[in-house]
């Protein structure tokens, strides 16, 4: 499974991606199991958001899903967070 995360927006309007491609992960099915969460939780288009926010892009094998603050879904937060910590 790959995992995308894209962030943008924020008050200094810096972009930041990453991307995580579980297979032959030990951990791959914890990931499947956030990121199916994650997508459930999403939104299929840009929601508003409020100035100076983060705006994410989330894509699964494909499937893109969007959130923005100050919403973000419990799910999805986690799948950003760990996707931007641990992804290149």
């Amino acid at each position: 499974m790959r995992i995308q995360v894209r962030r943008t927006g924020g008050f200094a309007g810096i972009e930041r991606s990453a991307e995580i491609d579980t297979a032959g992960r030990p951990d791959a099915a914890e990931w499947q199991a956030l990121a199916g969460r994650a997508l459930a939780a999403g939104q299929g288009t840009r929601p508003a958001g409020v100035p100076d926010g983060f705006h994410y892009e989330i894509t699964v094998d494909g499937r893109t899903v969007h959130a923005s603050d100050p919403g973000l879904p419990e799910d999805l937060r986690a799948l950003v967070t760990r996707v931007l910590k641990e992804g290149a």
